[in-house]
């Protein structure tokens, strides 16, 4: 990959390279990565209703939810310094270290929740220590999804980013699809009473045991930053100089991250979570629900990633983000109680939501060199998902329980807007440094 920006103006990318064998086991370690920490990411959210009595204890099943989501939400608090901290060692030290670092973050935590003693047990020490390991996941994720993009992109030939969307989408959508199935078999074989007294611990252990075999695949990472390179960034100083030249790219990442997933965190999580906490449904339908929409979302990415290899990003990007803005008001068809309205709005919103969560890590790493990609790119995506994927679970449960849930759809169509607003304006400031 090169510095120097890329005109955006030619019709379509050349012939397609073929992948060399070391990029295909490197996309395969990133990738896997991908899934892991999405898993463990998303299931604490979808096992919230379960969480919450546990270590939260109140009168009030929703007041319960609520806090277990507050907690979840402090995670992506962290996320940027995940982004300013880790980001910066990956543009200093290499990709390959950082990317170890991370996924092991993630699994030694992810075990620790499996196992961590209740309220009951040991009182606010529960709370504080699923708060502690919340906030490392935090930093670990606030590098591990812009950075496993960044050096699956920097791995395989230029014109292949539309490739890497998808196969890094795919993975991503396993993580995602395999948090839902295991919590809706654990609430299948267990039933709910079960579920809520010790089995939601099941899925944070096999997360766990996933997570160490990451590790040990990740081992043999390939490292995309040259010798040079490595040597030309002699200090965090030179990087931060990179990321505030290429300010308005970060700032465009910062949208284009947190408007996809305000969406996405409204579906996987927010919506099952209002379905079971505000409106009482079956939690075993509701699983089996999310499910399917994980079975969408990996089934799509795949294609996305076929079509879009060789052709230009940006504008798929703008076109499928532009779908976004009237796509995310069906939400508004679930407001009372039923299963039937939760399907409709769930599976209905999930083409548009797979279309612009394929493309949104290749598109944002398109827009800072790779001198100090590791930087911004993990920054402004740390910034966008904590203010805004990060609180739209809670924000949109929190509306609906005052019924106003009218708002979340404006406020998730303005944030569209301005991602393709601000895109534009990068672009054509800096051009792009990645795909065309």
């Amino acid at each position: 990959m090169i510095d120097a920006p890329l005109v955006d103006d030619s019709p379509a990318v050349g012939k397609k390279q073929p992948l060399s064998r070391e990029a295909r086991k490197g996309l395969q370690a990133l990738g896997l990565g991908n899934a892991l920490e999405w898993y463990d990411w998303m299931v604490f959210g979808l096992l919230s209703a379960f969480i919450g009595p546990k270590f939260f204890p109140s009168e009030e099943p929703l007041s319960a939810t609520l806090d277990a989501l507050a907690v979840f939400a402090v995670g992506f608090a962290f996320r940027p310094l995940g982004g300013i901290l880790l980001g910066t060692l990956a543009d200093r030290l290499g990709r390959r270290r950082i990317m170890l670092l991370s996924i092991l973050m993630m699994a030694a935590t992810t075990l620790v929740i499996a196992f961590c003693p209740t309220y009951e047990e040991i009182g606010m020490f529960a709370g504080v220590i699923l708060i502690v390991c919340r906030i490392i996941q935090g930093i670990s994720t606030g590098v591990e999804a812009p950075l496993s993009t960044t050096h699956a992109v920097e791995l395989v030939p230029d014109g292949r980013e539309g490739l890497v969307a998808g196969v890094m989408g795919f993975y991503v959508n396993i993580g995602i699809l395999l948090a839902s199935l295991v919590s809706f078999l654990s609430s299948l074989m267990l039933g709910g009473a079960v579920m809520a007294d010790w089995g939601w611990r099941v899925p944070f252990i096999i997360g766990a045991a996933f997570g160490f075999v990451v590790v040990y695949l990740r081992r043999s990472l390939p490292e995309t930053m040259k010798p040079e390179e490595l040597a030309a960034n002699t200090s965090s100083r030179l990087v931060w100089q990179g990321v505030r030249k290429n300010w308005l790219g970060v700032l465009a990442i910062v949208f284009i991250v947190g408007a996809v997933q305000a969406y996405n965190y409204a579906w996987n999580v927010g919506l099952p979570s209002a379905a079971r906490g505000a409106f009482k449904e079956d939690p075993t339908v509701v699983f089996a629900l999310t499910t399917v929409l994980g079975v969408i979302l990996v089934v799509g990415s795949w294609i996305i990633g076929k079509l879009a290899d060789g052709r230009p990003m940006s504008r798929w990007f703008l076109i499928t983000r532009a779908l976004a803005i009237p796509s995310v008001f069906l939400m508004l068809f679930y407001n009372e109680p039923g299963l039937g309205g939760f399907a409709v709005v769930l599976l209905g919103g999930s083409i548009i939501l797979v279309l612009n969560m394929t493309l949104y890590n290749v598109v944002s790493t398109s827009l800072m060199p790779k001198s100090c990609r590791g930087a911004g790119v993990s920054l402004g995506y740390g910034i966008g998902v904590a203010l805004f994927g990060g609180t739209a679970s809670y924000l949109l449960v929190w509306l609906q329980s005052i019924n106003a849930s009218w708002i979340f759809p404006v406020y998730v169509a303005v944030l569209s807007a301005l991602s393709i607003i601000f895109y534009v304006l990068a672009r054509r400031r800096n051009g792009l440094f990645v795909g065309k």
